[in-house]
């Protein structure tokens, strides 16, 4: 582990100071313990935290309108061996800074994070016709960039927190496409399975023994056969061959559920490859009882088969 005598561990998330990153860090109290480690990219905290160099990475890795952050689920699929031991999620509510002085007339290009900036485009047609749109590792280092080197026709678009730290002008706020936008987070280390809690959810990527019809649904198929529900299924080219698909699986429940362990052997066994990303407490309110249900219906069928067992002459 990273410790040293002054923090217990070592919190490695996407920097600089004023990122929605470091927003959604700083609503976790127990991670403010540790000491929080600014990294450039997603892909180098991802890599600092399986190199141990810090002992947790908090990243982003899914967006309400944009969909998945590619390159946090890629890396985690492919590229390092990390388990998700939390996720957070935050409101996420998009701001245009500039340059004091500087009016939004005067705006011709806008950096920032291409998910923010995907984020504003009904904002930026309407409002800002014609702007360029430049990619920045972060929405803080947009603002960075823009306090340290930008001019009155450049604007980023980032946080309140962002315009503080930056000392730049908020020329409008609330600026994404829907209101109810939201970020999801997620906390990963390179060991350690968080225990049951009731409301979980696992994340795996299943890679398909053959490309041939139905193969999804016999992917699918363990799942509904057991009653469990899934709240993400996404495919990802494997990097291996053109047309070659894996399946990125969020879904309720823990490993240590007896459901879903029997329908993790159960795609292990008849899959080309399973890799578990991990069991974790999901975000948000208690989930519904139809988890404890369908367990619990497992446990009884299971007894059921085992004293059938017994009774098979030796």
């Amino acid at each position: 582990m990273t410790s040293s005598a002054a923090f217990p561990f070592r919190v490695g998330f996407l920097g600089p100071e004023g990122t929605f990153t470091e927003q959604a860090l700083l609503t976790q109290p127990d991670l403010l313990e540790g000491e929080l480690v600014a990294l450039p990219s997603i892909p180098d905290v991802l890599a600092a935290a399986a190199a141990g160099e810090v002992d947790y990475g908090f990243v982003a890795i899914e967006n309400a309108i944009e969909g998945s952050v590619n390159v946090t689920l890629d890396t985690l699929a492919f590229e390092t061996d990390l388990l998700i031991e939390r996720e957070v999620v935050i409101a996420v509510h998009l701001n245009l800074l500039a340059r004091p002085g500087v009016s939004l007339l005067d705006i011709k290009t806008v950096m920032s994070f291409p998910h923010a900036t995907a984020q504003c485009r009904a904002f930026l047609t309407r409002e800002l016709p014609g702007v360029q749109a430049q990619a920045t590792n972060s929405t803080a280092d947009a603002a960075r960039m823009l306090a340290e080197d930008g001019d009155e026709h450049t604007a980023a678009i980032g946080t309140v927190r962002a315009a503080e730290v930056y000392g730049l002008e908020i020329l409008a706020s609330g600026i994404e496409d829907h209101p109810e936008n939201a970020t999801r987070f997620v906390v990963v280390a390179r060991e350690g399975i968080p225990a049951r809690t009731g409301h979980d959810k696992t994340s795996i990527v299943v890679f398909q023994r053959t490309d041939a019809p139905g193969s999804l649904l016999a992917i699918l198929q363990e799942f509904a056969a057991r009653n469990i529900n899934l709240t993400k299924l996404e495919s990802r080219p494997t990097k291996t061959s053109l047309g070659d698909y894996c399946f990125l699986i969020d879904l309720e429940g823990h490993i240590d559920d007896e459901l879903v362990a029997d329908a993790l052997r159960a795609l292990k066994s008849k899959q080309a490859g399973v890799k578990f990303l991990g069991s974790y407490p999901a975000a948000g309110a208690e989930g519904p009882d139809v988890r404890r249900e369908a367990d619990e219906a497992w446990r009884r069928a299971d007894e059921w088969i085992q004293q059938l067992r017994r009774q098979v002459r030796r």
